[in-house]
């Protein structure tokens, strides 16, 4: 190795910014992430909900990626992408996933694992009105997210055509055609949409000194009323 290229094995830092102990442990695991995520974000963190996301293909191959979250809640966490990508494809055959929060700053990180489920059109077409004309374009250009393509001029092209097709009406230009319902000049791409992942398990890890991290795990029991009633969440130590 290079002498002027860090030795990954000699970069140790030790973790004494904070703890995680039962006796403050909410019920409800969300309570924690909501908490934990408004500390990342008043740290001022870059991206602070930018997650890996994990899937596996038919054939058990895996694939991880960041992605960002874009809501969560009781039902779920929720992200949105291509509908023809990678992790689409992944999911459609095995719809099973894993998050990933790494929020190294602060000597933290998420862990989420569950199964995932496609939003409705409408909630899709609903998040899709609030991104930014330009990134409303992009996802039109990108119809063929992981695909090979030549050059990134195909890209360009495509947005260009698709800024054409929309035109903005905020640079003082005549609306194109709007979506079904007339409230929006960019409508959401058929080939574009969200999912939500329904945790069954949420770990949180705490950096500690010495590496005797702390790490909560919360389960969710099974309910008697079966799969379709979340049961109760149950909070166990590991071992680091």
């Amino acid at each position: 190795m290079d002498s002027a290229t860090p030795d990954p094995a000699r970069l140790r830092r030790s973790y004494e910014a904070g703890e995680l102990s039962e006796s403050a442990l909410p019920a409800d695991p969300l309570a924690l992430f909501a908490a934990w995520f408004a500390d990342v974000h008043a740290a001022g963190l870059a991206e602070p909900n930018a997650m890996v996301l994990a899937t596996a293909s038919a054939d058990a191959v895996p694939s991880a990626r960041l992605v960002l979250l874009k809501g969560y809640g009781p039902q779920g966490f929720r992200f949105f992408t291509n509908l023809m990508s990678d992790k689409a494809r992944d999911l459609a055959a095995n719809p099973r996933a894993a998050l990933v929060f790494p929020w190294h700053p602060l000597y933290r990180q998420v862990r989420v694992a569950g199964p995932v489920t496609e939003l409705s059109r409408d909630e899709s077409a609903a998040y899709f009105r609030t991104r930014p004309y330009g990134s409303r374009l992009g996802a039109w250009a990108s119809e063929h997210q992981s695909g090979v393509i030549p050059g990134r001029e195909v890209l360009e092209r495509g947005y260009a055509e698709a800024a054409a097709r929309w035109p903005d009406p905020a640079a003082g230009q005549p609306p194109g055609a709007p979506d079904g319902d007339g409230t929006d000049v960019v409508p959401l791409p058929e080939f574009w949409g969200g999912y939500r992942l329904v945790p069954e398990s949420i770990e949180f890890w705490q950096g500690r000194r010495d590496r005797l991290h702390d790490r909560i795990r919360y389960r969710r029991e099974v309910s008697p009323g079966g799969a379709e009633e979340p049961g109760e969440w149950t909070a166990e130590r590991l071992s680091p």
